[in-house]
């Protein structure tokens, strides 16, 4: 059992630290349950806290911190994420801290982790993002690192869900890491100097506290002069001014190089890297991806190559031979046999109705329809990420993005959009203003769709002309630039410029790439599953106590006369506010029911109605004022979008036949 715990019962409090973009915040969201919002005295940064449940009891508090560089830093967002953890000012206590490093850039985070040592902390270290290191030519010895530091190291792939086990599992492992950093004598000398004057009581380390008065920090100031007195204060300040006239160099760079140079040799006995053969054509085709005017015919022909692999092989053939051949022509036949003897209708008809049963609209729907099309989507989407490309196309949209206010950075949200709003809603913290935070958080809310959503429409529009996607995804760009356009001239302030690593371009691993896509398609599907189930038995309810007749007369005017959509689209609405992509399965349940045109207006307007976690995750993110008025906004052009569509198209014939 780590330091700190009460075995008493109390709550153990634990922080999640790290640098910025390392995916603590997807992992906090992971990890916890009720989630909230709350703000330190004193301080305008939000932060989120949640609970740790194992069953019905809550085992550990979590804390999500703003990344920081350094606990040096002057930064208040960082600033606060080092008070917090060091419990100076006006925090609870805290009880350990689990440390998420980005596998990529492992040197940076084991220079913070070197700096939280010195305060006798309990800690956790877990290397995120590991599926991005192979294809890098990159390996990590962990259990040689856990040796060096001293602490347990954990691996994940926050964002799809593994590894996280293994995190709630270690959380009670914590303990305090090595001290591995040796300093100069004269840093040495004044730590001493101040250890003798400090109080052996403090819940600090006076070692960690002398680190920090030596480079001048306000907040350790501030907590040394409340709790030991401002002549306490008054006294180490000018010895610590005393040394800092005979330093040449400022002591913040001295430290930062002393725990750099230790990292360097830490990550060179744990880290090895194998260098990939040199490729002059693929060398080349990395400058081509880059410049205007071959980039933008490569990625025209991306974009294409996607539209085959997920449009014609995936929602085509492979959804043919396992949802058509397999779940509807023998499994499900097989099934209403068998089921036919039970003597309550009720539970018959619940399990297999062609139209509302949980079976063959829950999970059979899930596994025919989604997990394979979902599946080829993280194939080609891995492939392009680990490739190299999607950082060049990143660059190449960097001028097309100045247009709608946002830089590379609000090129992050919005790709990872395509994978989860969520998610990607979440990730707006990295960027550098509330002004492109908003932008990125209303585009997101414009037409973006998810990643399981975006499968099924690959389904869905397979079996239309050519004209039909061409006016969906056209529709879709073009809502997203021209929002981003106007918000970019309305909003006051400037976007930031674009720092962005570009890896070089390699052929990814096969096999690594088809396993990394199995796992994220199985974790996807295990969560996934009984939400479809759930939805699935909620609408069978409804519709067996007549509420769908109900409900469809209620809203006719709007999907009806307003929309021109037939009257079970209810149940499309209604499985979509559950789950976005379990709306989308039902649209391809009972899409006999639907003219082609209808069908068109109900993608459309499908891919602006945001899930319910995505509503939540905008009211915590942006403030009940902004989230009121982008939902606002979306609502009213949700209508005017589907409507225009609709008579317009009706007017001028089109019925995409």
């Amino acid at each position: 059992m780590k330091q700190g715990h009460d075995p008493g019962g109390v709550r153990p409090t634990i922080v999640i630290v790290g640098n910025v973009n390392v995916g603590k915040t997807t992992l906090f969201s992971k990890i916890c349950v009720e989630k909230e919002v709350f703000k330190q005295p004193g301080n305008t940064v939000a932060i989120l806290k949640g609970h740790v449940k194992k069953g019905q009891q809550e085992i550990q508090e979590i804390i999500d911190t703003p990344g920081t560089c350094s606990i040096f830093t002057k930064n208040e967002d960082e600033r606060i994420s080092r008070d917090v953890l060091l419990s100076i000012g006006p925090t609870e206590k805290v009880d350990g801290a689990l440390l998420v490093a980005d596998a990529k850039k492992l040197k940076r985070s084991i220079a913070l982790f070197l700096q939280y040592a010195e305060y006798n902390i309990p800690m956790l270290l877990d290397i995120n993002m590991v599926d991005e290191i192979e294809s890098r030519g990159i390996k990590i010895d962990y259990k040689k690192l856990s040796e060096i530091l001293g602490v347990e190291v954990c691996t994940s792939v926050a964002t799809a869900g593994i590894g996280i086990r293994d995190i709630k599992s270690k959380l009670d492992l914590l303990r305090i890491p090595k001290k591995l950093v040796k300093y100069p004598e004269k840093i040495e000398e004044f730590c001493g100097i101040v250890e003798k004057l400090l109080s052996s009581t403090t819940p600090l380390v006076p070692r960690g506290i002398a680190l920090l008065l030596l480079v001048g920090d306000k907040s350790i100031e501030r907590w040394v002069a409340t709790t030991f007195g401002q002549g306490m204060l008054d006294q180490i300040k000018n010895l610590g001014e005393q040394y800092r006239r005979e330093q040449r160099i400022p002591f913040e760079v001295i430290l930062t190089g002393l725990y750099n140079t230790m990292t360097e040799s830490i990550v060179k006995q744990v880290q090895d890297q194998s260098k990939p053969p040199k490729n002059r054509f693929l060398e080349k085709f990395a400058g081509w991806c880059s410049q205007l005017s071959t980039g933008i015919p490569i990625a025209i022909g991306v974009i294409a190559l996607m539209y085959l692999f997920l449009g014609v092989f995936g929602a085509g053939w492979l959804v043919d031979v396992i949802k058509g051949s397999f779940f509807d022509g023998l499994l499900m036949p097989w099934l209403r046999t068998a089921l036919e003897p039970l003597p309550i209708v009720f539970v018959k008809d619940m399990l297999t109705n062609k139209d509302f049963g949980v079976l063959p609209t829950g999970v059979f729907l899930a596994l025919g329809l989604v997990a394979p099309v979902l599946f080829c989507f993280y194939l080609f989407f891995g492939f392009l990420e680990d490739s190299g490309y999607l950082s060049r196309l990143t660059l190449l949209l960097d001028k097309a993005f100045q247009k709608i206010g946002l830089n590379g950075k609000g090129v992050l949200p919005l790709v990872l959009g395509f994978s989860c709003i969520t998610m990607a809603i979440l990730t707006t913290r990295c960027l550098d203003s509330k002004r492109e935070k908003n932008i990125a958080t209303f585009l997101l809310f414009f037409g973006i769709p998810c990643a399981p959503l975006l499968a099924i429409l690959f389904v869905l529009l397979e079996r239309l002309p050519i004209s039909a996607t061409l006016t969906v995804f056209g529709i879709m760009f073009l809502q997203i630039f021209l929002a981003g356009f106007i918000l970019n001239k309305l909003l006051p302030g400037r976007r930031t410029p674009l720092l962005i690593e570009i890896p070089p371009i390699r052929l990814p691993r096969i096999v690594s790439l088809v396993k990394k896509s199995v796992t994220k398609t199985y974790f996807f599907m295990k969560e996934a599953i009984p939400v479809f189930v759930f939805a699935s038995f909620l609408v069978f309810i409804i519709h067996w106590f007549g509420g769908l007749d109900m409900l469809e007369r209620a809203i006719k005017p709007f999907t009806g006369n307003l929309l021109g959509l037939p009257e079970k689209s209810i149940q499309v609405f209604i499985k979509l506010i559950i789950r976005k992509e379990n709306g989308a399965t039902e649209l391809e349940h009972i899409r006999g029911g639907y003219t082609n045109l209808q069908l068109v207006t109900n993608i459309l307007v499908m891919m602006l109605i945001p899930c319910i976690n995505a509503v939540i995750v905008l009211f915590k993110e942006r403030g009940a004022k902004t989230a009121i008025l982008i939902l606002g906004v979306l609502v009213g052009y949700i209508l005017f979008l589907g409507s225009f569509v609709n008579h317009v198209c009706l007017f001028l014939g089109v019925t995409f036949s």
